[in-house]
């Protein structure tokens, strides 16, 4: 982990384009011609490198992100889609069938949940959803039809701390595979090297980081991913989550600033979450002293990249997280919306967006309480202003006291 450094490897991959072009050329085609038709036959078969058939298959831009993204997370190849959920879907779907188990995180993407919940039964998969942060209740939850281990790295929205080389440990105890989304994580934690077997992520958020393309991509071993693009039984060739040629060359663009967005995330996110704990707001971010998993978490991380942009506060209700939201909105502070990682900072309440597939028992059960709000801290250039900014609009609807602040 010590010599492994994420953004370095980013930047040592070096593609011309076409005619010499700083960026890779985009093949901005669905189809591939050929000179004859035993290499068309060769490339369906998956035996013709470096040739190209259909776009589903695979594409030259594609297949430039998918080596980048492969070298940040330190395996042995990667493959890219239309979204974060067309990442997490079929990677589960190729690990699992009828009669199979998986331990779940019970803190996961809303979306995930559903699909793990609420779908993936339809197909005879059962999941049981444990408190990840305890290693002897994820080990009980397993049984002879367990296949896969899933968490995320820090998870969404409650930010609790996966301990994957513990998890690595139990997994490979058990024969099963390792599935972690590091979305929340990019460059700071490198699952891969604490060994998780595949690594996903939703390219929506941070690696991207300009909210207006959604993709993800599944960074795993040569087999996994060879098995995945399988044109008889491949998970994501038969279910078609591709990712378009443009947008994967965007993604690849805003790759290349990742390494900088992410420590100025980090650093604002620690910022802001060191002063709201002191005024005595209820203030969750991983790299507080106060985080319960602060110490495993400091041990997991490049420190170059700090602790992550999230950050959650509760504020009490749902109605004072709603008019804190919206009045901040109105003090051009960031956006009331859901996803993570622009350059502005964004704000929702879990419980009633990102969340909301969890049923309401549950969220009571795993601590997301109404008041909370999770933030994705921007890249604010004067992060003292934005804390004062956002402490005039708490003292305004009381969530602050006007005691609190005159402590300082």
């Amino acid at each position: 982990m010590k010599n492994f450094n994420p953004a370095d490897n980013i930047q040592d991959l070096q593609y011309f384009g076409e005619f010499g072009g700083v960026n890779p050329s985009i093949s901005d085609s669905s189809t591939y011609t050929f000179l004859s038709a035993k290499t068309m036959f060769d490339t369906f078969e998956g035996n013709m490198e470096g040739c190209y058939l259909y776009s589903r298959h695979s594409s030259p831009s594609n297949l430039y992100l998918d080596k980048a993204l492969a070298a940040m997370e330190g395996t042995e190849t990667a493959n890219v889609s239309a979204s974060g959920m067309g990442a997490i879907t079929p990677t589960l779907l190729q690990l699992c069938g009828l009669g199979d188990h998986i331990v779940s995180s019970r803190t996961i993407y809303g979306g995930t949940y559903a699909f793990l919940k609420n779908f993936t039964p339809r197909l005879g998969i059962k999941t049981t959803f444990v408190d990840i942060t305890k290693l002897d209740v994820v080990e009980a939850a397993i049984t002879p039809e367990t296949k896969v281990l899933y968490c995320e790295t820090v998870s969404n929205p409650l930010l609790e701390v996966a301990d994957i080389a513990g998890l690595a440990k139990i997994a490979k105890k058990h024969n099963l595979k390792l599935v972690v989304d590091n979305t929340f994580s990019p460059l700071s934690v490198s699952p891969a090297k604490l060994g998780a077997d595949i690594v996903i992520h939703s390219l929506t958020k941070y690696i991207n980081g300009s909210s207006d393309t959604v993709g993800g991509v599944t960074c795993a071993s040569q087999e996994f991913i060879d098995s995945l693009k399988n044109v008889n039984s491949g998970a994501s060739m038969l279910l078609g989550p591709t990712m378009d040629s443009l947008r994967s060359a965007s993604v690849m663009k805003n790759l290349r600033t990742l390494h900088i967005r992410m420590k100025q995330h980090s650093y604002n996110a620690m910022y802001l979450a060191e002063r709201f704990e002191k005024d005595g707001l209820k203030t969750v971010y991983p790299g507080l002293k106060s985080h319960p998993s602060h110490e495993l978490y400091a041990t997991m991380i490049n420190p170059e990249y700090g602790f992550g942009g999230m950050m959650t506060l509760d504020v009490g209700t749902l109605a004072k997280a709603n008019k804190l939201m919206e009045l901040m909105q109105a003090k051009n502070l960031g956006y009331l919306a859901v996803s993570l990682g622009f350059y502005k900072t964004l704000f929702s309440a879990p419980g009633t967006s990102t969340s909301s597939e969890i049923p309401m028992e549950e969220q009571i059960e795993m601590g997301l309480t109404d008041g909370l709000i999770r933030f994705s801290i921007g890249l604010d250039n004067d992060i003292e202003r934005t804390y004062q900014m956002m402490k005039k609009c708490m003292m305004e609807l009381n969530v602050l006291t006007s005691e609190s602040v005159l402590m300082e």
